[in-house]
């Protein structure tokens, strides 16, 4: 049975996921995303490589990495996740510039015991002043591994593209306008922004909106807010895309805060 349950504290959002037939469709977080595969093997598409973590695996998602998700087997798989904003963990990791991990799956007992704490104290609703301090600890961990590498900047015409989008949520997709503005075939816009991205710029467009759904119905509690404010046509329409990347429909997702 597949099972997706959200909590959040200190600006973490904490994932209890368990998956059989359940498949993700291709998306991207604004958020880091670090999780732990408890049981059976994560199987996903990253960069366009192919990516198996088994049992004890630690999964690293860089902000913006577009990337899929599904069982490997029938037996399915249960894995926790944890997604962190850049500038929450910039400020834990004291960086000013963001980092990148360049190796999206390690097995480290120490990391994946300090991401299964944080995990656990968010899910069971402990002190956010714990929360904090489990964070500073697995921060702490994540630079003392290694595993991050320097950032490699967006092409300027894909962060505009981006700015454009974001800009525009609310709205039906124009791309006319924005190749207009980029002085770009349609074409050749769709192709260099998935060269950058990983995705379509629909795609991109389409996870803004249902990221910035999800953002409203934490900040007001109220599913038809999101609906109107981020031009989805109805309930049905925002449930079936906030599924496709959350694994849950937006009102079980705002029922899973309180």
């Amino acid at each position: 049975m597949d099972k997706f349950i959200y909590k959040k504290s200190a600006g973490i959002t904490a994932l209890s996921a368990s998956m059989t037939d359940f498949t993700y469709k291709k998306h991207s977080h604004k958020e880091y995303a670090i999780g732990v595969t408890l049981r059976g093997i994560q199987e996903y598409t990253l960069d366009g490589s192919l990516q198996l973590s088994y049992q004890n695996g630690v999964m690293l998602f860089n902000p913006e990495q577009a990337h899929d998700g599904m069982a490997h087997d029938k037996a399915g798989l249960d894995y926790v996740m944890l997604y962190i904003e850049p500038k929450l963990l910039l400020e834990v990791c004291e960086k000013k510039d963001i980092v990148r991990f360049s190796t999206p799956i390690v097995y480290d007992y120490s990391l994946k015991q300090k991401i299964l704490s944080l995990s656990s104290a968010i899910m069971s609703a402990k002190d956010e002043a714990l929360c904090n301090e489990l964070l500073l600890s697995l921060s702490d961990n994540l630079i003392q591994t290694n595993l991050s590498t320097k950032h490699k900047t967006d092409n300027a015409l894909i962060r505009k593209a981006k700015d454009m989008l974001h800009s525009n949520l609310e709205n039906v997709l124009k791309l006319d306008d924005i190749c207009k503005e980029l002085n770009l075939s349609k074409f050749q816009f769709i192709r260099l922004f998935k060269a950058h991205t990983g995705i379509s710029p629909y795609q991109y467009y389409l996870n803004c909106k249902i990221e910035r759904a999800k953002q409203l119905i934490e900040k007001k509690r109220d599913v038809y807010s999101a609906v109107a404010e981020c031009g989805f046509v109805d309930l049905t329409h925002l449930n079936k895309h906030f599924k496709s990347v959350y694994g849950t429909t937006a009102f079980e997702y705002m029922s899973h805060l309180h």
